[in-house]
């Protein structure tokens, strides 16, 4: 592979993670970007960190694997455990591998593989057109033609989309987290509780707010805040 890559490391037992971080460290293909041995920390940052892949333990205080697992989207995942009753729940998360501990180096490059292998297929094509279902029934929108997102003021169950034309389209019963699921991951990002922003449309963008390149009624630049919580995956998206 040209491209190494580039994992976090979890388990709770810090002579485990010693040995799997070796293990790692001995593979060409693998970066290891950081190790924890805390599921809160890592959960805590890793929004600001670069990775393509997850191996880690499943039984851990507090919080187990396959739960950091659910909390994680688009990212390939490898257990590791040392009890093989866990198989069933882990490939339910569509995991890469589940690899029974004593971890070996042999098994752990197998797994390894299976990753380089999904990375190395293409990217399905961004979709051109979501269907939604609005206030005057079903719609197909294209997705090039979407300016920002607001929850609706009158139903916050509803989600009003602002298109480049300047019209509006009411998106009935739909959460933020199903129009991102149907949208370009790189191309959209929320910024707060109530907005989504199309990324081509930022204009500039400071510590708290983003303006854009698209003017109100009365000739000032739309602005949108950005909140805390949001912020690290905004700014991986306008950087790319």
């Amino acid at each position: 592979m040209n491209t190494k890559i580039r994992c976090l490391l979890l388990d709770d037992e810090l002579p485990g993670l010693m040995l799997l971080k070796m293990l790692c460290e001995q593979m060409p293909e693998l970066e290891v970007v950081k190790a924890f041995n805390s599921p809160q920390l890592l959960l805590q940052e890793q929004a600001g960190l670069e990775y393509d892949l997850l191996i880690t333990d499943i039984e851990m205080p507090g919080m187990n694997g396959l739960q950091v697992a659910d909390a994680l989207k688009g990212k390939a995942i490898i257990f590791t455990t040392a009890y093989k009753n866990f198989a069933v729940d882990a490939f339910d998360r569509d995991a890469v591998d589940y690899v029974v501990k004593p971890v070996k180096q042999e098994r752990l490059q197998q797994a390894v593989q299976k990753v380089a292998g999904r990375m190395a297929k293409p990217e399905p094509a961004a979709p051109k057109q979501i269907q939604l279902n609005t206030d005057k029934g079903k719609a197909l929108i294209n997705v090039d033609s979407i300016f920002c997102m607001f929850t609706s003021k009158i139903d916050s169950r509803d989600k009003i989309l602002f298109l480049n034309d300047g019209s509006k389209i009411t998106a009935k019963n739909c959460s933020f987290e199903k129009l991102l699921d149907m949208l370009p991951e790189k191309d959209f990002c929320r910024v707060n509780k109530k907005a989504i922003i199309a990324i081509k449309h930022v204009q500039f963008y400071a510590h708290d707010i983003i303006t854009a390149d698209r003017l109100l009624p009365d000739g000032t630049h739309y602005t949108f805040a950005l909140s805390e919580i949001y912020r690290n995956d905004f700014i991986k998206k306008v950087k790319i």
